[in-house]
């Protein structure tokens, strides 16, 4: 028995499948112009509607559509009330044609739930299914610490912390593009940041369970013409890295939980996953790089999950 999973966020079109041992994902970034920090949704909506059938060929080819017995779709960002953005429906319309033509269930997730769940699969963390843990979303839009436990074939999530302003990597990305890489930046500047002997010092704002990153990120676009690319990019990452820490520690704390688990695109910088694996002060768990950023693997074992439960 297999499911397919499919998943059109802000940047990336993806579809998965998965038999619940092993997965196969095709996906693809969206075409972001040079110089831009971003798309509109009307624009990701026509590149997902054009991207997704080109991806789907690709997958079908590799499974046994006769196999598969479940369909699975992100269908909002998050898991609450009023939570949308219209990216989502390129992908929901491509999971009904396919469930229907199949005749199989369709099951709606949030993508944050398969960001947590493609974590929880790379990692061969089940254990946290059974209990509370922590989970810290970091992606190009989202900067949350969630109090979270899986319920009923979803995740039913607190939000304890995160961002009060723009997220951990919007920060990168803003400053990447302002040295002149392409967006998203993250990968640039990492690489650009692992050839310095020095980081620029940058100030960390963090308030309780709360972090900020709109002052940094003025003084450092700041910055962009004043010092040594790479130490300022040096300089980013690692005050991202504090700040994560002191606030996820907080939240430890606070909550008195002491599993977390980490995911999103910039859970996959080195520099940042390994502050926090030396520094949280509690048992941490990461995606597997390749499932940090968006895909719909999450989404397919989602289903896979429920289609078991029904």
């Amino acid at each position: 028995m297999s499911t397919l999973g499919f998943d059109t966020s802000n940047y990336t079109t993806s579809t998965a499948w998965t038999d619940g041992r092993a997965d196969k994902n095709i996906r693809q970034l969206l075409y972001v112009k040079e110089g831009e920090r971003g798309i509109r949704q009307s624009d990701g909506v026509f590149q997902h509607m054009k991207l997704m059938p080109q991806l789907f060929e690709r997958l079908s080819a590799q499974i046994d559509m006769n196999d598969v017995r479940a369909v699975g779709v992100s269908a909002r960002p998050r898991t609450v009330e009023g939570s949308y953005m219209p990216v989502f429906l390129a992908g929901m319309g491509y999971a009904r044609v396919v469930s229907s033509a199949l005749g199989v269930p369709l099951y709606e997730f949030s993508h944050q739930d398969g960001h947590v769940m493609a974590g929880i699969y790379s990692c061969g963390c089940f254990e946290l299914l059974e209990k509370d843990f922590l989970s810290v979303h970091l992606s190009g839009g989202t900067t949350e610490i969630l109090k979270s436990r899986y319920v009923g074939n979803n995740f039913v999530h607190e939000i304890i912390g995160g961002t009060k302003d723009i997220s951990a990597g919007q920060f990168i990305d803003r400053v990447g593009v302002k040295m002149g890489m392409q967006f998203p930046a993250g990968k640039a500047l990492e690489q650009l940041a692992l050839s310095a002997d020095r980081a620029e010092k940058l100030p960390v704002s963090v308030d309780g369970m709360y972090m900020s990153f709109s002052g940094v990120e003025t003084k450092a676009s700041r910055m962009t013409d004043e010092c040594e690319k790479a130490s300022l990019a040096r300089g980013v990452l690692e005050t991202v890295r504090d700040t994560l820490i002191k606030s996820i520690n907080n939240a430890i704390r606070e909550t008195n939980t002491h599993n977390i688990l980490v995911v999103g695109g910039v859970a996959s910088n080195g520099i940042i996953r390994q502050g926090l694996t030396e520094h949280l002060d509690g048992d941490v768990h990461f995606a597997k790089a390749e499932y940090s950023t968006d895909n719909a693997v999450g989404i397919a074992y989602l289903a896979h999950m429920a289609n078991k439960e029904a």
